[in-house]
């Protein structure tokens, strides 16, 4: 019998659903100090014991499709399987996003689920490396992550943090390499530019955006973020006004630039960047402004990014998040990724085309990422997620892996 006629029978014949419910009532939810809740427990443990070893009797691969209908639904097995026998091999390595992808503040009080923790434990069991990927800064990256996965964990050696999109990679237990500043690296002309719009960039700024906005913490990259909630109308409006303030102090920074030149650069290099200066009542025809050579040798340097009601930001192109993954990688000593890349921006977006480019592995978005997130990831293999649901697509890794085994 073929294995995908097997995964057929596996989930016509067994009750998966009810095996799965088992399976996450034994991990998520540990016996507390009731004696009532512990026999409970070890009532629902032995169940699902019993059902896993019915099924191991029934197929040749029998442990693993135990695991695989305790762990993944009908879909997601099949998807696996799918996976596998277009790229033979199983995920290495884990590159996640945090906001709006691992978490979701319109779906999980901006916490990480609970599901989506476990399955991080799984895969770390299993000894698959952790890349946390993010804009944020490394403390609250390191705050969040401890909380969630334990101070163990994170120390363990096999989890590494790139933060500020790629300036900076901590992983933890590595000796010399623990901490890789990477944008000491950079030469004067980008970090004098850098330098002088960190200075300026709160002190200079309109009253509404003084008000409205803050500068996030960061060691390199100048990002505004609002006072109000994300994604909000308030939160929008502020951004908006900030994206277009930043691209006049920028040029303002590089020397022989005007606010034509940057505002042209960057509207014909970014749909959304032009979108908000059209709606700023700032728009310009990128053709018929011409940017000098000088000027332009810098900005080629220099990316300036808008998230949506979320943060007008500058950073380096030099150091974007493939770079920080890239040498996270290196200090793990994983040699042939095949990762999975989970994010929602056009930062993510550089990941996973690396990996894409380079046969290094699988992208997977939520629902609401960029439209240039999921037209990339619904060409590749249509991983796409609900929000707040990411352990949806960690299932189907985990399955992935189950059959690599075999």
């Amino acid at each position: 019998m073929e294995r995908y006629d097997r995964l057929y029978a596996l989930y016509d014949e067994f009750d998966a659903e009810t095996l799965r419910a088992y399976q996450d009532f034994v991990d998520l939810f540990p016996p507390v100090d009731s004696r009532v809740a512990l026999e409970y427990w070890e009532q629902a443990g032995e169940e699902l014991t019993e059902r896993k070893e019915d099924i191991a009797a029934a197929f040749p691969e029998g442990e693993t499709f135990a695991e695989l209908a305790a762990h993944a639904t009908r879909e997601q097995a099949f998807t696996a399987l799918d996976l596998y026998n277009a790229y033979e091999r199983g995920v290495n390595v884990l590159v996640l996003d945090v906001d709006e992808t691992l978490r979701s503040a319109g779906q999980t009080d901006n916490e990480i689920p609970r599901e989506t923790l476990h399955y991080l434990t799984e895969f770390h069991e299993a000894g698959v490396p952790i890349v946390i990927c993010t804009g944020q800064t490394l403390e609250n990256v390191k705050g969040f992550l401890i909380q969630g996965l334990g101070n163990e964990l994170v120390h363990s050696g096999d989890v590494s943090i790139v933060y500020e999109a790629g300036t900076g990679v901590f992983t933890p237990g590595h000796g010399p390499d623990t901490k890789r500043l990477l944008y000491e690296d950079l030469d004067d002309e980008v970090t004098d530019v850098f330098d002088t719009v960190r200075s300026r960039v709160l002190p200079d700024a309109p009253e509404s955006i003084r008000r409205g906005c803050h500068l996030q913490g960061n060691e390199f990259n100048v990002t505004l973020k609002p006072n109000y909630e994300t994604g909000s109308e308030e939160a929008e409006t502020v951004i908006d006004e900030a994206m277009v303030y930043v691209l006049n102090l920028l040029a303002e920074a590089v020397p022989g630039a005007d606010a034509e030149h940057t505002r042209a650069y960057y509207a014909d290099a970014d749909p959304e960047i032009d979108r908000v200066l059209e709606d700023e009542g700032e728009g310009i025809d990128p053709d018929a402004i011409d940017v000098p050579d000088a000027v332009e040798g810098v900005l080629d340097r220099i990316d300036v990014a808008y998230y949506e009601a979320d943060a007008a930001e500058i950073a380096s192109r030099e150091l974007n998040k493939v770079v920080g993954v890239e040498s996270a990688l290196e200090v793990l000593g994983v040699d042939d990724p095949f990762a999975l890349v989970m994010g929602d921006s056009k930062s993510d977006l550089r990941v996973m085309e690396w990996v894409a480019e380079n046969d290094a592995g699988l992208a997977a978005a939520p629902e609401h990422a960029s439209g240039r997130v999921l037209d990339h990831v619904r060409g590749e293999d249509d991983l796409v997620f609900d929000a707040g649901a990411a352990d949806d697509v960690l299932r189907t890794a985990f399955a992935l892996n189950r059959l690599a085994e075999l």
